[in-house]
């Protein structure tokens, strides 16, 4: 099996994409600096093919991490700020009639914001839900329907969204079948002391850091190919079927959450984490992924696929702690901060 040629050939595009991903992360650091994890997690979810939703407070560079993303991966890059009088055309385009010179009239497509490759929705639950559901088309199906007519988007495409986890007037919460839509949640937290001071020393100077182009279009299409290709051992599987049926209060495994849980993740959480672990391997320079990964990604994957119920928020119970809990119960791991 070791001498087979396209054991080899994937073997050498593992190493090869490890490489180039090390040297996309190290530019990414010159203009975002510290938070290793966020990197890592939004770059998994742009491997595997799908969109994150970047949670945390104003100012903590999220809109500065999707810029650099932007430039270091290649990507035409555009951003919608999402506010309540905001409509689909907006975000979709729309159709105008135009006269020309002889008379006539036609109608002429202005595509929206949407045609890009890496679309950050900022403040993306300030929107409407009718203008929400605008981006379900595209962030499933990679295409939206204007007119009755099917436009195709950017190839590949990827919603960045943001939310702002404590103001919550104004708003929109987002319904579960979008929520489910977005591969991971990364929760961007404060910086620690050093990293702070790291910060505080880079953005104040006369000149900004740049950070350069690592990848193309191209590059990311043919990642994402790589990734599929890698394998998943049977180990892994399991792990990830017995976590998350372990998180759904109708299965026998997560029987005793019924009192904790309103629902669970469906098979969509399962996919999910078959496709991000393969990214953290990667990004770890291995050539396959370890239950360990799973343990690891479980609240990326599982806290916005999952609610809690009155009862347990008047326990004063988190979406974070049950995973824990259920993640050390039902893999024998300790998930890592």
């Amino acid at each position: 099996m070791a001498n087979d040629p396209q054991t080899h050939d994937l073997v050498a595009d593992i190493e090869r994409l490890g490489a180039q991903l090390a040297d996309a992360k190290a530019s990414i650091n010159k203009r975002f600096i510290g938070q290793e994890r966020v990197v890592e997690l939004v770059l998994s979810s742009m491997l595997c093919g799908g969109h994150a939703l970047l949670v945390g407070l104003p100012g903590l560079g999220k809109t500065r991490l999707v810029d650099t993303l932007s430039t270091v991966m290649g990507l035409k890059e555009s951003r919608i700020q999402f506010t309540p009088d905001l409509m689909p055309a907006d975000i979709l385009g729309s159709e105008v009639l135009e006269s020309a010179k002889d008379g006539s009239r036609a109608f002429r497509f202005i595509e929206g914001p949407i045609f890009c490759q890496l679309l950050m929705a900022d403040e993306i639950n300030r929107a409407s839900p009718r203008t929400q559901s605008a981006l379900l088309q595209a962030m499933q199906e990679k295409e939206v329907t204007i007119a009755g007519q099917q436009r195709p988007l950017g190839k590949p495409f990827h919603v960045l969204a943001t939310q702002n986890p404590i103001e919550q007037e104004g708003t929109y919460p987002l319904p579960e079948a979008q929520l489910d839509r977005f591969l991971v949640q990364v929760d961007v937290e404060y910086p620690d002391r050093a990293t702070e001071r790291d910060i505080l020393i880079a953005t104040t100077g006369a000149e900004d850091a740049q950070s350069s182009q690592v990848f193309t279009a191209e590059d990311l299409l043919s990642a994402q190919s790589v990734l599929r290709r890698m394998p998943v051992g049977d180990k892994v599987v399991e792990a990830i079927l017995d976590l998350v049926r372990a998180c759904r209060p109708g299965e026998a495994e997560g029987r005793d959450l019924e009192g904790s849980l309103s629902w669970g993740p469906g098979p969509r959480a399962a996919q999910a984490l078959m496709l991000t672990v393969r990214a953290r391997a990667l990004l770890d320079g291995r050539l396959a992924p370890s239950v360990a990964d799973v343990a690891a990604l479980s609240r990326a994957v599982l806290t916005h696929r999952m609610s809690l119920s009155f009862a347990a928020r008047a326990r004063g119970e988190t979406l974070g702690g049950i995973i824990d809990r259920v993640t050390t119960r039902t893999l024998g791991l300790e998930v890592a901060a």
